[in-house]
């Protein structure tokens, strides 16, 4: 097939993370038999805004028209936006991995801590009202962490079930085809052999199989 005709999976990496992130998932999904590719962004130093409008400027300069998406967490926000500036894309998949949808509780509770606040830059305002927006047209589906530790561990907790970052409630909204959680915590989702196999699932046939 045609490289220009062929869907290729974007993959966009989360906050204070780099492309490097997700390399492993990558490879998984390479070997899987997608063609990929990732975006890199400069996560605190710019707005949702921004980020949304480089990550369209990234496919245009790319030549992707037909893309789909695996997300984690922030990165999921900017890709929804980008996807709602950009309404002329062709409908595809996209798998959103811990992305707090509903905004984050923990992204809430930093203020309490002093200085915390500016490590979140520019992007707070978005973690802390999300952005839940799907796309008209879109297979969006949601893999959620049940394993608690990470960040939310410095500032109370998720109020709740979560992935010790996002709250599985943050990780829910109208519009989601697929929801499923997996017992992974925020940052071992990118790592886990389960969460590759179902976002390879999704990508295939527009649904998880329900379990790891």
């Amino acid at each position: 097939m045609n490289p220009s005709q062929a869907r290729t999976v974007v993959l966009v990496h989360g906050l204070w993370f780099g492309a490097w992130s997700l390399r492993l998932l990558q490879r998984r999904l390479r070997k899987a038999g997608f063609a990929t590719c990732r975006f890199r962004y400069p996560s605190t130093r710019h707005g949702q805004d921004q980020h949304a409008a480089a990550l369209g400027d990234f496919l245009s300069s790319r030549g992707l028209a037909a893309p789909d998406f695996v997300a984690h967490s922030l990165g999921g926000l900017v890709t929804l936006r980008m996807l709602a500036d950009r309404p002329e894309l062709p409908a595809g998949r996209i798998v959103l991995l811990g992305s707090p949808l509903k905004g984050s509780v923990v992204a809430r509770k930093s203020t309490r801590i002093r200085g915390f606040a500016r490590l979140l830059g520019k992007v707070r305002p978005v973690l802390v009202e999300g952005f839940s927006r799907l796309p008209r047209g879109w297979q969006t589906g949601m893999i959620a962490g049940s394993r608690s530790f990470g960040l939310g561990l410095l500032v109370g907790g998720t109020a709740g079930a979560g992935d010790g970052t996002v709250a599985v409630r943050e990780t829910r909204a109208e519009g989601l085809r697929n929801h499923l959680v997996l017992p992974v915590t925020h940052t071992g989702m990118l790592f886990s052999r389960a969460v590759a196999r179902q976002v390879s699932g999704f990508l295939r046939s527009g649904s998880f199989s329900g379990g790891p």
